[in-house]
């Protein structure tokens, strides 16, 4: 197996032969890919989409074939969009290295929801000098580390993920982690292992694609905060497609409004100047919080039952009734009684077939916790016995 090394020869040769170089060196076998623009087109960001899409196809094909042990790749704004790409389609586990001159700053659009590493290269991709010379060699040598010391076999260890049925997914917000944690520890004690994703945006689009691959049983959806992000223009957003991709599989979810209290952005400085006259809370330096009004909690009640409406497998939303957050409570910044009625209203017009349950504690209390890790173990006992059941031919 080799490591594919992707670069643009005709601006990065120089910069691509000293890492092969590296590479073999540390001992790699090593396939240089170039994915030069040059004769694609006059259109550059065309011809950037077109050496992306055939870089991608090729990696594909090169791992499926077993002959890809990692991508490294090196460039600036073309060569980024070109590499990552292409590792994007590769699943968790296979080493992806990134080393660009964009690594320093917001890196979302390129890692996406794999595991990428981006490496800052200090110093413009155009030459070999005594700085872009440690850099380089640093990330092959992290190449060959992640090929020689970690997991082995990714793809095997990914097909072994999509059949151990005992695997569950769950969100997660630090204002919501004690609901979380106990629900967790709950699901554990009876051999589940839980995967928790923090609802931060990313997390919600990994846990996204990881149930579209077939990796859960069930899900424990009970911070659904990238929702509120989406609606108002927060920095998390998961995008349109969060919350359907457990609908469409037909397996087993419970479904809460965890911090569907607050929508997100930076420094306060960096909110939107739109917003001036609504309800912050500055959670520290880099985290402001925006309370979402009555208006907004309407609509997304209204879509939250709107996804869950094409649920082909069991489906249950759970409401605490007393705050969805460790801010949204009595005495506290984000208590706002008429915005949770608002949304509670909302899922009660229109929650349809999917079963709602209504407790009357908050949403971090024992109690809540206990009923929607208990209302999913149903679920999941239920599939199981349904599944048995087909294999004896029942």
């Amino acid at each position: 197996m080799s490591v594919y090394l992707l670069a643009t020869l005709d601006t990065k040769g120089s910069e691509a032969e000293f890492v092969r170089q590296r590479l073999q060196e540390l001992g790699m076998q090593v396939e240089v890919v170039d994915t030069s623009c040059r004769g694609l087109g006059d259109d550059r960001g065309s011809a950037v989409n077109t050496a992306a899409d055939a870089a991608t196809v090729l990696v594909q094909a090169a791992y499926s074939a077993g002959k890809a042990s990692g991508v490294i790749a090196l460039g600036g704004s073309a060569g980024t969009t070109i590499g990552t790409a292409a590792m994007r389609a590769l699943p968790i586990g296979v080493p992806k290295i990134m080393i660009s001159t964009l690594a320093s700053g917001q890196v979302r659009q390129w890692v996406g929801d794999k595991d990428i590493l981006m490496l800052n290269s200090v110093v413009d991709i155009a030459g070999i000098n005594r700085i872009s010379r440690v850099v380089l060699s640093e990330a092959a040598a992290a190449m060959a580390g992640m090929v020689n010391f970690g997991e082995s076999n990714a793809k095997s260890k990914i097909q072994n993920l999509k059949s151990d049925r005992s695997l569950i997914a769950a969100t997660m917000f630090g204002v919501t982690t004690p609901c979380v944690q106990q629900a967790r520890k709950i699901l554990e004690d009876t051999g589940y292992e839980v995967i928790v994703f923090h609802a931060t945006g990313n997390g919600g689009q990994a846990m996204e694609s990881l149930i579209r691959e077939g990796v859960f049983a069930g899900v424990l959806d009970i911070t659904t905060t990238e929702l509120a992000d989406d609606l108002v223009g927060g920095i998390l957003s998961a995008g349109p497609d969060r919350l359907t991709a457990a609908a469409e599989m037909g397996i087993p979810q419970v479904v809460s409004v965890g911090a569907l209290d607050m929508v997100n952005f930076g420094p306060r400085k960096t909110v939107p100047a739109k917003f001036a006259n609504r309800k912050f809370y500055v959670h520290n330096a880099s985290v402001t919080l925006m309370r979402t009004t009555p208006e907004e909690n309407k609509a997304l009640g209204e879509e939250i039952c709107r996804k869950l409406a094409a649920a082909i497998g069991p489906v249950s939303i759970l409401l605490p009734l007393r705050g969805v957050s460790a801010i949204d409570r009595a005495d506290q910044p984000f208590d706002d009684p008429a915005a949770r009625e608002a949304l509670y209203n909302a899922i009660r017009g229109q929650h349809g077939n999917s079963e709602l349950v209504e407790v009357d504690v908050h949403i971090n209390d024992e109690r809540f916790a206990e009923a929607a890790a208990n209302r999913l173990l149903t679920f999941l006992s239920r599939n199981s016995h349904a599944e048995a059941q087909r294999r004896r031919g029942i």
